[in-house]
């Protein structure tokens, strides 16, 4: 097959999914998307004749748009549009968790510093603020009195774009000092692991340690009523153990895999590549976000 992949940096993230498919003799076409032109009715040349295209961009801005243009022109693509536009919006995708019924950490938005202050007091301290749009653990704030509160709302309320002005709030939620990501293909995990650090922020990115995880039914069920809520693809499910229960506080859609590669018990990139290949044999055209 010809398979695209869509990029704006080579991670090792990238390099373990591209040797994969190499290895396997599919023919692929790496396009760097900073390079290229997106018009109204052509794709660009590189990627004319490809059975199905990955997305791998690195800024949320580049993939949501280019992987719309893709699915206008009728190509597949991985993630679809439409998910991506769900999973890189912190508020749609909460909207989509509580939607399917997916228990998830209690959330409201607003747009003021007032009302958000409001909202704040009301959750109690500590509380979480995070940006709408954002990755890797940055710019989350856990607020622990009013006075960090004035002071975080102020300096979002004084920073230009429009995103700064939504005011994400989260309850903060105990967890037992490490959260779970789990790699799913359309809902089946594909390997878990949990990320533990003394830091209440347990991102891999921000060098919490990693090991390998064993679902049980119910984070299993989770998984897969997680992935549906935000229409499916290549995605990683974060959850927090809550008790003898779980919530799962977020969906990626553009995951990283090398940390969980590092320490789980199955080939992470082969089994996404094998997922990949059913995919592209069967692929129909995304669809665009109304």
């Amino acid at each position: 097959m010809k398979i695209g992949v869509l990029y704006s940096r080579i991670r090792q993230d990238e390099k373990l999914l591209l040797g994969e498919l190499r290895e396997r003799g599919h023919e692929v076409v790496k396009v760097d998307v900073r390079d290229q032109r997106f018009g109204l009715s052509e794709p660009p040349a590189a990627l004319a004749d490809v059975d199905i295209v990955v997305d791998r961009c690195l800024a949320t801005s580049r993939s949501r748009y280019a992987t719309q243009f893709l699915a206008a022109y009728g190509i597949p693509v991985i993630n679809d549009p439409a998910t991506a536009d769900i999973c890189a919006d912190k508020a749609k995708n909460s909207l989509a968790l509580a939607g399917a019924g997916v228990p998830t950490p209690r959330t409201e938005v607003a747009f003021t510093k007032e009302s958000a202050m409001e909202c704040i007091e009301e959750f109690g301290y500590p509380c979480v603020l995070k940006p709408v749009i954002g990755s890797w653990g940055r710019l989350m704030a856990k607020i622990d009195s009013r006075s960090a509160a004035e002071a975080i709302l102020e300096h979002k309320a004084t920073l230009g774009h429009y995103e700064h002005k939504v005011f994400y709030i989260q309850e903060f939620v105990e967890k037992p000092g490490r959260d779970i990501r789990v790699l799913s293909t359309d809902g089946e995990p594909v390997a878990a692991m949990v990320r533990s650090s003394d830091h209440w922020l347990t991102n891999a990115a921000k060098g919490a340690e990693t090991e390998c995880f064993e679902l049980d039914d119910e984070a299993r069920d989770l998984v897969a009523r997680a992935s549906e809520a935000v229409g499916g693809g290549l995605l990683g499910v974060d959850l927090m153990e809550t008790g003898d229960s779980y919530t799962v506080h977020e969906v990626n859609h553009t995951v990283e895999f090398k940390a969980l590669d590092g320490v789980a018990d199955v080939d992470v990139p082969g089994k996404v590549v094998d997922w990949l290949e059913t995919r592209a044999k069967s692929a129909e055209p995304a669809e665009v976000p109304a």
